[in-house]
Order: structure tokens, then sequence, then C-alpha cells
């Protein structure tokens, strides 16, 4: 398993991390197996979107913005909508591995997906094979 450290520079923003799970599939020698990307968090997830078109993520945090309102929350931090969002996109993804590269379609990225940032943040590569 590998910890990797990510500094978010915005309150909400989807990260490519592909590039990244990619590497470290690399370096553990897997050829076939699964990749779990996870993020620890509460307020921040993991997902897998659209790689081509950067509007998809801006359309993705502005539908999880209509769908998670700002209305009286009882949780004092003030950030139950990050929370909310977190539990909706979800914090771990996994993907197949086949002949050492990762099974993504065409269009696809892994995205760390930031809910209440700027923050330092992290988020963990496990690879298995069969």
């Amino acid at each position: 398993m590998k910890t990797i450290e990510l500094q978010t520079y915005k309150k909400e923003a989807f990260v490519n991390i592909t590039r990244s799970v990619r590497e470290e599939v690399l370096r553990s020698g897997l050829r076939e197996g699964i990749v779990l990307v996870h993020s620890p968090h509460t307020t921040a997830g993991v997902t897998i979107t659209e790689n081509a078109d950067p509007d998809v993520c801006a359309d993705m945090i502005h539908a999880l913005d209509a769908m998670v309102p700002q209305i009286s929350y009882r949780h004092a931090e003030g950030n139950s909508p990050a929370h909310l969002k977190t539990i909706i996109v979800g914090n771990n993804v996994s993907v197949p591995v086949k002949d050492g590269e990762l099974c993504l379609g065409i269009w696809q990225g892994i995205y760390f997906c930031e809910f209440d940032g700027p923050r330092n943040r992290q988020y963990t590569i496990t690879t298995s094979s069969k």
C-alpha cells in the first residue's frame, strides 16, 4: 500500500490522480489483479469519471451542489454538505489490472474529489494480485 499526499487549492475540486495510480501499478509489478484507491477522509472522496472534457468535473460539482443544498445543519463545523457529497460519491474505487495496465475505458480517469478544501489530503493505493 502506498500513501500519496495531496494539497487541494479550492473548496471543491476534482483532481485527476490517474497518473499516480498507474505509476503505483507499474512500481508494484502487478500484472493481473486489482488496484484499490481509497480516501481516508469524511469530506473528500474518490470516483471514476470522464477524463477528456474538464467541463464534466465542473458539471459534477454543480450537480452535487444542487443535490445537497445549503440548509440549516446541526453539525457545528458547518461542513455537513461536504460530508453528504462524500457519501454520494464514495470513498474508494477499485479498478481491474490486466497486463500491467489499468482497465479503464478510453474516456475514464480516476479523481480525488475535494468537498471541504483547501486542505492537505491523502489517498492510498493498494494493489492485489489474483
